[in-house]
Order: C-alpha cells, then structure tokens, then sequence
C-alpha cells in the first residue's frame, strides 16, 4: 500500500509553496488604465477611487514612464475632451485626447504597449456609447451609424500610433467594422481586443466618475449583457472570433469568475479581464478603514482572475501590485 499523501507537506514553508503554484501573477499579467484630459500639470484625484486621477497629457507620460519602469508591459488610455457633442467628435478627431496622449506616450515610452479605449461613451453629450435618433430620451443606440463612428475612431487611433484598439461599445458588428477600417488605412497588423462580454453592471459606477460618462437618460442595458447570462456571452465571443477579434476581455472580473473560466475553455485566444472600478473601489474603502490587509486582498483577487483563465488583468491596482510583486 502506498502511504497517505498529506498535502499539508507541501505548503510547510514559503519557498515550497511559491515551487507548486499552479498559477503565478506577474508585472507582465497587468495592464494599467489611465484618464487623460485636456490642459498641463493637472492631476485631479477620483472622488469614488482614491489614488486614480484624471491625468493631462504630460502627467499621462510621467505616469507611463513610471509604469514601463516597474516592469507592466502595457496601459490603456480614456480620454475626457473638453467639449461633447451628439457626434462624438472627441472620440475620432486627430487632435483629440486620446490621441495627443497616444503620440505623447509613444514618443516618450516607444517601447511601451499602448492600448485604447475605443467607445464613445465619454464623448457624446447623452453619455450613451452611440449615435441616436435625434429627440430619442429611451437611450437606443443605432448599431449601424455607430459602426462608422467606431471606425473613424479607431482609425485615428492607430494614426496617433495605437498598438491596440479596444472596442468596449457592444454593438453588433464592432470588429468586422472596425478591422476592414484599419485594413482599409493599412493598419493590418494592430490586433483588436474586443470587451466580448461586457455586462451592464453597477461596478462600473466609480468609473463614470472618473470618465465623466454617465448616461444623462436611460441606461445601458439594450447593448451592455444581462448579468443573469452565461451562454449569451459564449454566442457573443463567438461572433468577435469570426469577426477577426485577437484577443477577448471579460468586463467586470470579480463576479464573472465563471465567464472567464468559460470563455479560455472555450478558446484559444488571450482572455483580459477587467478588474473595474467598484471593485477597485470596495477594497480602497475597506483598507482605507482598516478592515482588510490590502496588499493580501489585492494579490489574491489578481491571482483569483489567473486561477479562473485570464491571460490579462486590466487594472487600478497594477502600480501598486508591480511594487508587491518585487518586494
């Protein structure tokens, strides 16, 4: 008879339980989300998200040197324009934010990965991600003006020098639209990460804050998923691989362990998920209280995204994480 594996043999010291890991969080796992707005030598602090702020284009590049200096490959840019419009025309002007921030950043950090957000929620003046009918108050987007909006956007981004386009609208045919765009304009090689599965969530209330995008009517649930589905968001990652989607990203992470567990089952792609801003935002006010030890929630949390299949971790957290990783 063989004797008794006693599991408990293997977890005896730190060095042996750092050797049989089945899942290891590294700098490379994280991307780093940062708001760019107009102006110089602004930093407004996030109310709802302590330590996250609003950054003009020359703090932007400060904090990308900072980031590619503590070893996170990539950051993803939102942008606050000055003026909104039912166009959207801060999302796919030449000279709009997020583009001045893109050229900036490659100019500064060439070597850093620069992946865009590409929706027009933060630019139109209803907050909704597309095009209405003029006088409609429901919140309905038309799907298909919306995809030429997209594809202008996304076209201006990768002119400013985008290394990744990220739709985040969740309209039908997104990636077709916007991969013939970059095709078109000889940008073949700039992959697409599609929010494939992005749900119409409340965690994403302290991020309206910071991108200033909170829908002025209705809400977002006729394009966003219904936090009850599973399978729908299978049928929609379907769709985005078909479409020329390279990579996918589930959208919340915390409560959506199960969708990123499917989702990489189901794939062979790279699986991003996003660890959103109410989830940032719930461990900063508990640790801020004293009710939690951060460091250890927010390592666990990441290392949780690893375990359930996420290739990728778009996060808040990712400098400080960086800095916890190295110590």
């Amino acid at each position: 008879m063989f004797p008794v594996h006693r599991p408990r043999r293997l977890r005896s010291n730190p060095q042996l339980r750092r050797m049989v890991a089945e899942n290891q969080l590294t700098t490379s796992d994280l991307i780093y989300p940062l708001f760019a707005v107009p102006g110089s030598g602004i930093a407004n602090e996030v109310r709802s998200m302590p330590g996250v702020y609003q950054l003009s284009v020359d703090k932007i590049v400060e904090e990308a040197k900072e980031t590619y200096d503590l070893g996170i490959p990539a950051i993803i840019l939102f942008g606050i324009p000055e003026d909104k419009d039912l166009d959207a025309t801060g999302a796919w002007h030449d000279c709009g934010i997020v583009q001045k921030a893109t050229e900036a950043v490659k100019k500064a950090v060439p070597d850093l990965v620069v992946m865009v957000d590409t929706c027009l929620c933060e630019y139109t003046s209803h907050g909704h991600c597309g095009y209405l009918e003029t006088g409609d108050l429901t919140g309905r987007v038309l799907n298909d003006p919306t995809l030429e909006l997209l594809k202008k956007t996304a076209v201006s981004q990768a002119n400013a020098g985008a290394d990744i386009i990220a739709p985040s609208g969740m309209m039908d045919g997104f990636v077709t639209s916007i991969r013939q765009g970059l095709d078109e304009n000889g940008f073949e090689d700039i992959p697409i990460m599609s929010y494939a599965a992005k749900y119409a969530s409340a965690y994403y209330g302290p991020f309206r804050d910071a991108a200033d995008s909170t829908p002025q009517f209705g809400d977002r649930r006729t394009y966003q998923m219904d936090p009850a589905n599973g399978e729908e968001a299978l049928k929609e990652i379907e769709l985005d691989i078909a479409e020329g989607a390279d990579m996918l990203m589930v959208k919340p992470a915390l409560a959506y362990m199960d969708i990123i567990w499917r989702v990489k089952q189901a794939t062979h792609l790279p699986v991003a998920a996003y660890n959103v801003s109410g989830e940032y935002a719930m461990i900063k006010a508990s640790a801020l209280n004293g009710w939690i030890d951060e460091q250890r929630v927010v390592i666990e949390t990441l290392t949780g995204f690893k375990r359930a299949g996420a290739d990728l971790i778009l996060t808040y957290h990712a400098k400080d994480a960086a800095r916890w990783l190295q110590s």
